[in-house]
């Protein structure tokens, strides 16, 4: 993979490798210290320990990280790991890629769910292949539902207690 992290003002996103997310599944944190980056206040959480087995399984897939991944999310200002955003995958036939996101209680309410989507957003719309992105989260968690409308997703459908969402490629569209 050509980046080996996105910056936004007051983030940085490094992509997880397998050895990383084995190390935080040990609670061990020796290449996170190695990259000069500290756990943040409740991190990793009990949402990134069961993902994180999802996500080794994502990364055995590919011979490095495709971007298509999980993403480690970073405070610039002390370099504290805050949460996780990304991929669950590379597209599927037809362009669609599924962006997920999580951010530790004590980082929560910042808005760095948000610069983080956006930044996953952007970098994802450069890659040829992606013609929409697909997010869900439950209907009663409100955050999650102001952070996707925040990034411009769409609703496509309730099914049971999830709210599926959608953004397409071409901006302004409200096709689905």
């Amino acid at each position: 993979m050509k980046t080996k992290k996105i910056t936004t003002d007051r983030l940085y996103l490094i992509p997880f490798t397998i050895p990383i997310a084995q190390e935080i599944l040990d609670r061990k944190y020796t290449i996170l210290s190695g990259m000069g980056l500290k756990p943040g206040k409740g991190w990793p959480d009990e949402d990134l320990l069961e993902t994180l087995p999802r996500i080794v399984t994502n990364l055995e897939k590919v011979t490095e990280p495709s971007g298509f991944e999980s993403w480690l999310i970073v405070e610039k200002e002390g370099m504290n790991i805050v949460g996780d955003a990304g991929f669950k995958g590379k597209p599927d036939p037809e362009g669609a890629v599924d962006l997920g996101y999580g951010i530790v209680d004590s980082a929560r309410r910042k808005g760095y769910a948000v610069e983080a989507g956006e930044a996953l957003i952007s970098w994802a719309f450069k890659q040829q292949q992606v013609k929409v992105i697909t997010a869900r989260c439950m209907h009663v968690n409100e955050g999650s539902t102001k952070t996707l409308e925040r990034l411009g997703f769409y609703q496509k459908v309730i099914k049971e207690e999830m709210i599926h969402w959608f953004l397409l490629r071409e901006p302004g569209s409200k096709k689905g």
